[in-house]
């Protein structure tokens, strides 16, 4: 009797070149223009901006809450890749740090993240996992400065992210633009605030990831 084989399983199809190009194009439009306008900008809008079809934009996204989730993850994901070329620096530590969080600012993930709906599944996995490489990549950028001596011990990851979040404001919705040319000047001078030995105590404890998800 002949041996029975099992069936080959079938592998998905690859997509195709193009559809990645869309798919692309419609997450670079919607980032910029939920910065620009906020949440509620018209998906035909995006669709005209990134030179897709509206069919086109629902295939890769069935709602809107979908696209924010892409924007948001896809921001965080550059964040990340910043953070590793931060910490591939075998120069100066807090040079690295430096260039990392004006990199950081230049995402305006802190003007994509208050527009989130009530709606939003906050705890999605993929969100969570990028929002975790985040944290987890800050908090050895600044481990090795404070290991170097350059960065003053009694601040912590939390602290950082929040300085970032509120300078690289005001958020989406308001006439935000004209106001990114003062960005990295104020983030330089909270940077200079950072360094070791620090000048004054400040007061309370360091603020940690844990308390940073409880605000």
């Amino acid at each position: 009797m002949p041996a029975i084989t099992a069936p080959t399983a079938r592998k998905a199809p690859r997509p195709r070149a193009d559809a990645l190009r869309n798919r692309e194009r419609i997450v670079t439009a919607a980032r910029e223009m939920f910065v620009e306008h906020g949440p509620d900008v018209p998906l035909d809008e995006i669709a005209r901006r990134a030179g897709v079809g509206n069919a086109t934009v629902y295939r890769n996204f069935p709602d809107r809450d979908a696209l924010v989730r892409e924007v948001v993850c896809s921001v965080m994901d550059r964040t990340v890749e910043a953070a590793e070329l931060a910490l591939a620096e075998t120069g100066d530590a807090f040079a690295a740090l430096e260039r990392f969080v004006h990199a950081a600012a230049d995402e305006r993930i802190s003007a994509l993240c208050p527009m989130v709906s009530s709606t939003f599944d906050k705890h999605h996995p993929d969100l969570e996992a990028s929002r975790e490489s985040v944290e987890q990549l800050v908090e050895e950028i600044m481990g090795r400065a404070k290991a170097a001596g350059q960065l003053r011990p009694d601040v912590g990851v939390g602290d950082l992210l929040i300085v970032v979040s509120q300078l690289s404001r005001p958020p989406a919705g308001t006439d935000c633009m004209r106001g990114d040319r003062f960005v990295h000047r104020h983030l330089q001078l909270f940077l200079d605030g950072l360094r070791a030995p620090a000048r004054s105590a400040l007061p309370g404890q360091a603020v940690t990831i844990r308390e940073l998800r409880d605000c």
